[in-house]
């Protein structure tokens, strides 16, 4: 499904272009973002059978990182325009003239290649390569070809923050398996619903900014519906690995409580409309809600694992 708004009209350019400084090169990254990449990352390499150096396993997560926020500067670098019509990205670097374009670039592409190099050198190639993989998907297929095309871009998309516990565990084992690809398909539901949330209450900017994601194209109702569909389905995804042996009681116990929750949550988003001036309680909610929820069940997932070892 394709989408083409008329093109937006460009932002004001800055009168004088602002000195960049750390934290300008800090917040291209998006470390809030970050954060959960490094934690599912990390929740991979410590729930993987095996082990693996300290100092190597800080290695991997520290490519890990590097990665996502080379991939994140990149991002911002391509859609520097599109943040500046949007509120709540309006005042990164790059819209508010604080960083030169190409200097997000160079960024950009220096922290991604530098995270590949360091993970294939350090650790072994086969997670170097599942990184680069991970790069140039939210990079590229992402951010250049879907988010402007078609509102099915987070489904797709969804691929591009899914890698993290997928690489971490690799780092370990060196191998692809069962375990490591149901980690991935749980995070990869679990977006949808998770960004739709979001997206219902900053439908206006998406609008705003010619993006054509669900809510803009489809409506509400059928985002709504779609987050009900892909919260049922994340439920039993996350109970798979209890049910094929790699993980025990404590995660598959949390993991139904959470799922279940999850489900719960998304019922009064699904069946309510929003009006003018709308609070949009539940569908904020549902979004809180749905970032512990990932923190909560890869931590159950570890500590599943460190009482069985």
């Amino acid at each position: 499904m394709s989408f083409n708004p008329a093109q937006p009209a460009p932002p004001p350019a800055p009168a004088i272009q602002l000195p960049a400084d750390w934290r300008d090169f800090v917040a291209l990254t998006k470390p809030r973002v970050m954060s959960l990449v490094v934690f599912t990352g990390l929740c991979g390499l410590l729930a993987a059978p095996g082990h693996i150096h300290p100092v190597l396993g800080f290695a991997a997560i520290l490519c890990i990182a590097l990665g996502a926020g080379g991939a994140a500067a990149l991002n911002q670098w391509w859609e520097a325009d599109i943040d500046a019509l949007m509120k709540r990205t309006a005042k990164r670097p790059l819209p508010t003239g604080r960083m030169a374009r190409t200097d997000a670039r160079d960024f950009g592409i220096a922290l991604s290649c530098a995270s590949v190099g360091i993970m294939g050198l350090a650790i072994h190639w086969l997670a170097a390569i599942v990184l680069a993989i991970s790069i140039v998907y939210y990079a590229v297929v992402y951010t250049i070809w879907l988010k402007p095309r078609t509102p099915q871009n987070i489904v797709i998309g969804g691929g591009a923050g899914a890698f993290p516990p997928l690489i971490g565990w690799i780092a370990v084992t060196g191998e692809i398996t069962a375990m490591p690809v149901l980690l991935f398909a749980i995070i990869f539901l679990w977006t949808p619903p998770h960004f739709w949330a979001l997206a219902l209450f900053v439908r206006t900017d998406y609008a705003n900014a010619g993006i054509p994601m669900l809510p803009v194209v489809a409506g509400q109702a059928a985002t709504r519906r779609q987050i009900l569909i892909y919260s049922l389905v994340l439920l039993p995804v996350t109970l798979a690995p209890w049910a094929i042996g790699g993980a025990g009681a404590i995660y598959g116990i949390s993991a139904l409580t959470l799922s279940a929750l999850f489900v719960a949550l998304s019922l009064p988003v699904a069946f309510r409309r929003s009006g003018e001036g709308d609070a949009m309680r539940p569908e904020k909610r549902l979004f809180g809600y749905s970032v512990l929820y990932l923190f909560v069940l890869f931590g159950a997932l570890v500590a599943d694992r460190l009482v069985l070892a």
